[in-house]
């Protein structure tokens, strides 16, 4: 027999929901189990391939501050999808961040964020761009409060931060340590 919940519920409706479920185990055993839900996401790493760069943003992000002092972090194009395409999200959430119109997209994968807490699967992209593609200021929406600052970085250097430790979002630790496996050609010299 499968595991069975047995019913949920809501101890929390805002931007995301909070639900408790009730399981049975195969076994037989009875657990309560919480769960954070918010739907799909996405996530994409823009790069220029002749220049030899990336597209990534920093902004402060409460639950790592108050988790651990840290006061910003370096991460890639993100959000939740509002489209029914993850492909039309990426594009979305790189030009709100960054200012970059997106074109072909590099498929990655399909995953689960944080499958203990969380619903939330999220589609990971690399995509290439050129210099000409960069057609707005980036940032983020005013009306959502991001406060994003728009970083464009050597390859070079940021395959140096990720073996140094000092890229801590995984979604972009992920999608960098992606971009080194498909494009090693990348990060040689110029």
């Amino acid at each position: 027999m499968a595991p069975i919940i047995r019913g949920t519920r809501i101890v929390h409706d805002g931007w995301s929901r909070f639900l408790v479920a009730e399981v049975t185990m195969e076994d037989g055993t009875r657990l309560a189990r919480e769960i954070e839900d918010h739907g799909r996401a996405t996530a994409v790493l823009p790069y220029d391939p002749t220049r030899r760069v990336a597209l990534l943003v920093e902004q402060f992000r409460t639950p790592a501050f108050y988790a651990a002092g840290v006061t910003s972090v370096l991460e890639v194009p993100a959000g939740l999808l509002d489209e029914s395409e993850p492909e039309e999200g990426a594009r979305r959430e790189a030009f709100e961040e960054t200012g970059v119109r997106l074109g072909a997209l590099e498929p990655v994968a399909c995953g689960w964020s944080m499958p203990g807490i969380s619903t939330e699967q999220m589609d990971l992209f690399l995509a290439p761009y050129e210099a000409p593609d960069r057609v707005g200021p980036g940032g983020g929406l005013v009306g959502e409060h991001e406060d994003i600052t728009v970083r464009e970085l050597a390859l070079s250097e940021l395959a140096a931060m990720t073996d140094r430790g000092e890229v801590t979002d995984i979604k972009t630790l992920a999608l960098i340590l992606t971009l080194r496996v498909r494009h090693p050609h990348l990060f040689g010299a110029a």
